[in-house]
């Protein structure tokens, strides 16, 4: 199987100026700054595969985005190496532009006031797409993503789920060989969700499509990847299969409970480990094994009036990284 994205000792330093607070602090910036550093990312290396759909995650700031920018081209790195089917991202050969695409779920690649159909049209252009396989990718992408009724719709006027099945319809009708996702779910709700991933998925298997995909949702990594990368503060800290990753740190889901009255006895500890309880409400943690057990008899034994079983967050996992 031949190499998609091959990153080896990859850095990134922003620099950054301190200024002080008020008009003394600004006039005297005009003189002097003290200049300051962040490391974004700090000498990363990692190697996927043609077709792999890998999981990135991470932490806010943790260098998810920078790495991603930087595959694509947007960003310079400050060291390091870099190759993306042959290419080196920031030279931004016209050849390569062709072949990736990058979904970012908090900004717009469609144009807002227009049906999402006028920035298909404008896309064929940019990449150059022949009108049979235009119509041809255009016609598989409206079946799979379900966007038939839609099309001439003002953009502005989508739902978040229908925006976002518009953008992935938009960055994959040039069949792209790589495909960057950063939190294609994010602000979405929990139907919109699962109808995303099935998507992304059922495409993956389609096109064999490599897909680099970002999340703060565990559950999207759980139904799409078999492998996950973690990075925290620019340090890669684990690289290997979800099973692996969720067996050793993820063994625990959190229950949350609001009561229906008043409930001062202290006896929650026999359901689970105590995290919060701030009155009404009370958050548990359980064995994974033990959570149907353990949700049926809070229900049948405490007032409750509103329950929901989470998984463990992703920063709760990457520290069990470190303390592990």
């Amino acid at each position: 199987m031949s190499t998609s994205i091959q990153v080896k000792n990859l850095s990134k330093t922003y620099e950054y100026f301190k200024k002080e607070a008020g008009l003394t602090g600004s006039l005297k910036s005009l003189f002097w700054r003290e200049k300051l550093y962040n490391e974004a990312l700090k000498g990363i290396s990692f190697k996927i595969d043609e077709g792999e759909l890998i999981g990135f995650l991470g932490p806010n700031g943790a260098g998810k985005t920078t790495t991603l920018k930087i595959l694509s081209g947007i960003l310079y790195p400050t060291s390091g190496e870099a190759v993306v089917l042959g290419y080196v991202p920031w030279k931004r050969s016209p050849e390569y532009q062709r072949q990736f695409s990058i979904v970012m779920g908090q900004k717009n690649q469609l144009w807002w006031d227009l049906p999402a159909q006028e920035s298909f049209q404008l896309n064929k252009e940019i990449y150059e797409i022949d009108t049979k396989t235009y119509r041809n990718n255009l016609d598989e992408l409206i079946e799979l993503f379900e966007i038939k009724d839609i099309l001439d719709i003002p953009v502005r006027k989508l739902s978040m789920g229908q925006r976002m099945k518009c953008e992935l319809s938009a960055a994959l009708l040039h069949s792209p060989r790589v495909l960057f996702l950063d939190e294609p779910t994010i602000g979405l709700d929990i139907i919109s969700q699962e109808k995303i991933r099935h998507y992304l998925s059922e495409y993956n298997k389609i096109k064999k499509t490599t897909v680099l995909l970002t999340s703060h949702y565990m559950r999207d990594v759980e139904r799409l990847c078999g492998r996950v990368i973690v990075i925290n503060n620019g340090i890669i800290v684990y690289d290997g299969s979800v099973q692996d990753l969720m067996n050793t740190y993820g063994k625990h889901k959190i229950i949350r409970l609001r009561f229906s009255k008043e409930y001062t006895e202290n006896g929650l500890a026999k359901y689970g480990e105590i995290l919060e309880r701030d009155g009404l409400c009370v958050v548990l943690k359980t064995g994974k094994e033990d959570i149907a057990a353990s949700t049926a008899r809070i229900l049948n034994e405490l007032p409750v009036e509103d329950l929901s079983v989470e998984e463990i967050e992703i920063e709760e996992v990457i520290k069990k990284i470190f303390t592990g």
